[in-house]
């Protein structure tokens, strides 16, 4: 059967929020006397769950305030800047268009939590296109378990074999492998060797839609 699912990640794929996430830890951080710079935010958690990520800072940073407390403070201010200032990636709403008009089940799996899916799907107006949304909030595991990708293609009710997956992360990028599903990827940084996993290696949501017409 062919491939008839397309799976997105959300941060760093429909929407330009990973540097916004940034923006917002280092913000955050900086309240408590710690710096931390971008690469940082590369480094320790790019495609993590939120909860995983105020454990990290507390963890490397000593800090003694609940990590719960950081987890709030980031969320609320992501939000924020993506009401503000979240613009959708390149390519994006022709690719939904072209997988709606083709027929492919659509649908979101995203280490994000559900108050910034929402804030996302209402800024960029995405909603109607997606079939089903999952968040890492509703999983014992995030990335890079694969749990996430497998209850999504159990949700849509579709075979692991035929769907796509579209990431921007090593982390996401391995969740996706891990559940035997065809990856694509439009890294942030396309010459790390660790993206040689991926099926295909893009640089533009316009690459993968061209892909697919030639499917």
């Amino acid at each position: 059967m062919e491939k008839n699912t397309f799976i997105f990640d959300m941060d760093g794929v429909i929407i330009d929020s990973e540097p916004l996430w940034r923006q917002a830890q280092i913000e955050t951080l900086l309240k408590y006397n710690i710096t931390i710079s971008i690469s940082d935010c590369i480094k320790y958690t790019m495609g993590k769950r939120i909860e995983e990520v105020a454990l990290i800072w507390c963890r490397l940073h000593k800090l003694t305030i609940n990590p719960k407390i950081l987890e709030t403070s980031i969320i609320n201010l992501v939000i924020n800047l993506i009401q503000t200032k979240g613009e959708a990636k390149k390519g994006l709403y022709t690719l939904l268009d072209f997988l709606a008009a083709n027929n492919y089940n659509i649908a979101l799996a995203t280490s994000s939590s559900l108050p910034v899916i929402n804030a996302v799907f209402n800024r960029l107006s995405i909603a109607k296109y997606f079939k089903v949304v999952c968040s890492a909030d509703n999983e014992v595991y995030g990335k890079p378990h694969p749990a996430i990708y497998i209850n999504t293609a159990k949700k849509l009710g579709v075979n692991i074999a035929n769907c796509f997956v579209l990431e921007d992360s090593i982390t996401g990028l391995i969740a996706a492998k891990a559940a035997s599903m065809h990856t694509f990827v439009i890294p942030e940084n396309n010459l790390d060797p660790r993206f040689s996993l991926a099926d295909h290696l893009f640089s533009s949501m316009l690459e993968v839609q061209n892909y697919l017409e030639n499917y």
